[in-house]
Parts: structure tokens; C-alpha cells; sequence
């Protein structure tokens, strides 16, 4: 099975997590795309999450990965585009059902309030479920305005 490219960015509280991230997806054999922030300075989160999320809705990328201090920021701002569903991942069983039941193609990750290896346990889920479709594909599809 072909690796999904992958689209990763943060702000400056996601920036640790955002290289940790890369750095192991990397390592794993995954393409990834860094689309910033490059340092710790404070930024703002919309300047970045823009860019990836065209991306994503262009199908340059295939999924994303998005990283704040609380994940709201980042996915609200994300949201905000048609072909974008960001979901915000803090346990293993909600980054299963956003990829099961609502075909999520970006994972937004709260990196004040989990650890980075719950961060990357949560992204390797998300990246190895696949939508469940069925019921859930009615549902999904009204999502887009």
C-alpha cells in the first residue's frame, strides 16, 4: 500500500511536536511536507494552516497533520475550507472515528495537553484507518456548504 503524502504545520506552541512528528514519520518512510512555523518565535496559526489546508483540498497533499497549543485554533481555521475536515485527536478511539465515521484528512493535535508519543500513537492511527463509508458517506457528504 502506497504511503500517503502528508502535510504537516504549527504554530509556536506546536513547533516541538511539529519536528518530533516529522522527524518519526519520516524515519517510517512517509513523505512529509513542513509548512512551518521553522522556529519556537510566536507566530500566527492562520498564516500556516492556510497554505496546508489548500493543499490538502488541491489533493497536492493527502492528509494533514496540524499542531497548537489546545488544536481549536488550527482547526477552526482549517475547517473554514471546503474539502477540509480537521478534527481535533486527544485520545487513541477519537483518532480512530475521525478517520472511521467522518473521513477526516487532517488530524489536529492539542500538544499542551498530551505527551508527543500519545501525539504520534494518535497520528499513526489516524493514518492507518480508513473511512468505514456506508451510512457515514450521507453524512459526510452534507458536511460541504
Amino acid at each position: 500500500m502506497k504511503k500517503p503524502r502528508i502535510a504537516i504545520g504549527s504554530d509556536h506552541a506546536g513547533f516541538e511536536y511539529k519536528n518530533f512528528l516529522k522527524e518519526k514519520l519520516i524515519a517510517e518512510g512517509y513523505a512529509v511536507h513542513d509548512y512551518g512555523t521553522n522556529s519556537p518565535d510566536s507566530v500566527d496559526y492562520p498564516d500556516y494552516v492556510h497554505p496546508l489546508s489548500v493543499a490538502i483540498e488541491k489533493k497536492v497533499e493527502d492528509t494533514g497533520i496540524l499542531i497548537c497549543g489546545s488544536a481549536n485554533g488550527v482547526a477552526i481555521t482549517a475547517n473554514k475550507h471546503q474539502g477540509v475536515r480537521a478534527a481535533i485527536v486527544w485520545q487513541a478511539d477519537i483518532a480512530s472515528l475521525a478517520r472511521l465515521h467522518n473521513d477526516a484528512n487532517i488530524i489536529c493535535i492539542p500538544a499542551r495537553f498530551i505527551t508527543k508519543e500519545q501525539a504520534f500513537s494518535f497520528v499513526e492511527i489516524f493514518l492507518k484507518t480508513d473511512f468505514e463509508g456506508g451510512r457515514h458517506s450521507q453524512r459526510v457528504n452534507k458536511i460541504a456548504i
